[in-house]
């Protein structure tokens, strides 16, 4: 069954109506008929089972037949604090991450980031990433679309990190696994997380110290070194093991 997101004011009373680029997906890629389901999430855990009701005015009107809770999100927000990749990994970064469950991407121009955006391409490119996002949360019937925020520097995204409970930085020169995993299996359900990944380059050790000062803890991902594509996927895939109920 086909799924799409919308916004609260878009569900009125049994109806919901469907606007903007979902239309033309809707009729002219997907060809549905009034008659067909679909899924409807209003993005905050809320689904509704619909059926096309009719097209009119660029809008799709749907009839809601049943209306449930969703239970796919993780217990607790997990905040990915990302380095600008070069070229267009941020796109399969945002696309996996929001599969395994992340909250909310934070870009950040870190030290060792190749690529540098100015305010006007910086805007189109998390424009970009927020559709990717809403995209693959669709296709991984989560109940939210994850946020894909502007891209901070390096000192803003560690003062919104210390609004989080936990905060963790994998590190290339870390060691001690067994500190790692008492760290990891220290997060309870409804704790938020905050998760900071370097770019292709790595941090600076000064970045490092920087963020451990801030409440962040050092942590390792193994004895391999990980593409900055890798590592925050690694770090989620460890927490949704842990956290998923």
């Amino acid at each position: 069954m086909q799924q799409f997101f919308v916004t609260a004011d878009q569900v009125q009373e049994n109806q919901i109506y469907i606007e903007g680029t979902d239309v033309n997906h809707m009729k002219n890629v997907l060809r549905m008929r009034p008659g067909e389901k679909l899924g409807i999430s209003d993005g905050n855990n809320h689904h509704y089972i619909c059926q096309v009701e009719k097209y009119e005015d660029a809008q799709a009107v749907l009839t809601i037949l049943e209306e449930e809770s969703v239970d796919t999100e993780l217990p607790s927000k997990i905040y990915l604090f990302q380095g600008l990749p070069k070229g267009d990994k941020m796109e399969l970064i945002v696309q996996k991450a929001v599969e395994l469950g992340v909250y909310k991407i934070v870009p950040v121009a870190m030290k060792r980031c190749v690529v540098r955006l100015d305010d006007k391409k910086a805007a189109k490119k998390v424009e970009r990433w927020g559709e990717i996002a809403r995209s693959a949360a669709k296709q991984s019937g989560r109940g939210i679309v994850p946020k894909v925020g502007g891209v901070l520097k390096y000192d803003e995204a560690l003062m919104l990190s210390k609004e989080l409970d936990v905060v963790m930085i994998p590190y290339e020169l870390a060691e001690g696994m067994e500190q790692t995993k008492q760290i990891m299996q220290s997060v309870r359900p409804g704790q938020s997380v905050g998760i900071f990944i370097g770019p292709e380059g790595g941090f600076e050790k000064e970045e490092v110290e920087q963020a451990k000062e801030a409440g962040a803890s050092e942590i390792t991902l193994g004895k391999r070194i990980l593409r900055t594509e890798t590592a925050g996927l690694t770090a989620l895939s460890i927490l949704m093991y842990h956290l998923e109920k």
